[in-house]
């Protein structure tokens, strides 16, 4: 297992940190929280060729692995771009995997935003996460995955949170497709909703070190009592921890990718693992990194909130962190049986 990256991943991670470090930027992030959407964003994405970076070269995509999609979803995370990353990305290897060329079609040239609904269960029950802004949606309904158009005469006005993210609910659902049914609908499904594991957990861990990067720069130039308040060990010992944290989590994300490449049997426990630990680390680093800047920190004027609300919100759009640490357990030990011990 050699979890070193390659020449070509590399410039997979630069390319896309040179775009969001240019398409988005605070201003920009700003400016889309009401919707949790950048438009401009979103084609100039689609144009460096993102959306079919996961997705088989017979498909149209270009054939990579889930490790250079967790690369791109990191810098995304970094820069807070306000697109969708994860379960697009997650979407458009299932139709990929079921060969749905024709529908994979404008999903990659980006005039299609396909999203995945990330429980099972009709769609109409449950809030979607990219449900604001997507034209269709994936969704495992009994023992059918389906593809899901959105309803006609569906207003994209997201539900209002602190996130920035595009929450809707979805009612009567549109022309319905079923793409799979049984065990296969079942493995594809899941296969999805554990690539979005591991690609929120990505994004989680580039937002964290940029919260990091951000707390630390203030604690260089903020004084108190003479010094700079970096130089006290209560503010700099939790950066100190929270950098092992990042470390930890970017590892454990990078695992989870290899294994899943590699089709190894422990993936849905790694890919839980992931979530999980870069939940609770990215929770804990812009914590402190917001405390870090006291009344400021929770000033608009200041980045360090943006991060602070998301790394709370792109975790909990997804799962609670808490609840997957039970399907670490279910997957590592098998599922809890009733009765006594």
């Amino acid at each position: 297992m050699d979890l070193s990256l390659t020449r070509e991943q590399r410039a997979v991670r630069d390319a896309f940190a040179a775009l969001f470090v240019k398409q988005a930027t605070p201003e920009r992030v700003r400016r889309a929280e009401a919707t949790g959407f950048d438009g401009l964003l979103w084609r100039h994405y689609a144009e460096i060729g993102a959306l079919g970076i996961g997705v088989p070269s017979d498909c149209g995509g270009g054939g990579g692995g889930l490790l250079e999609l967790a690369l791109v979803a990191e810098e995304a995370g970094r820069r807070l771009a306000p697109i969708p990353v994860a379960e697009t990305a997650a979407a458009a290897r299932a139709l990929g995997r079921l060969r749905e060329k024709e529908l994979l079609g404008p999903v990659l040239s980006g005039s299609v935003i396909v999203s995945l609904a990330t429980q099972p269960g009709q769609v109409t029950q449950q809030c979607l996460v990219d449900g604001a802004i997507a034209d269709a949606v994936l969704a495992l309904d009994g023992d059918s995955l389906v593809y899901i158009s959105r309803p006609e005469g569906f207003s994209k006005t997201g539900h209002r949170n602190l996130g920035g993210l595009s929450l809707s609910r979805w009612g009567d659902p549109g022309a319905t497709t079923i793409l799979a049914q049984g065990s296969e609908a079942r493995a594809i499904f899941d296969t999805a909703i554990d690539e979005v594991r591991v690609l929120r957990a990505s994004a989680l861990v580039g937002l964290a070190s940029e919260a990091v990067g951000i707390g630390s720069r203030y604690a260089i130039v903020r004084e108190a009592f003479g010094q700079p308040i970096g130089m006290y060990q209560a503010v700099a010992h939790p950066f100190a921890d929270a950098v092992a944290g990042l470390d930890g989590a970017q590892l454990l994300v990078r695992k989870a990718c290899w294994a899943m490449d590699s089709a190894k049997e422990d993936v849905g426990a790694l890919a839980a693992m992931a979530f999980v630990f870069a939940a609770e680390t990215a929770y804990h680093a812009t914590t402190h990194s917001l405390h870090v800047h006291g009344g400021y920190g929770f000033m608009e004027e200041y980045d360090i909130q943006l991060y602070y609300r998301r790394a709370k919100a792109w975790a909990a759009a997804f799962a609670d962190p808490l609840r997957e640490l039970l399907t670490v357990a279910d997957r590592r030990f098998g599922p809890v049986t009733t009765g006594g011990w």
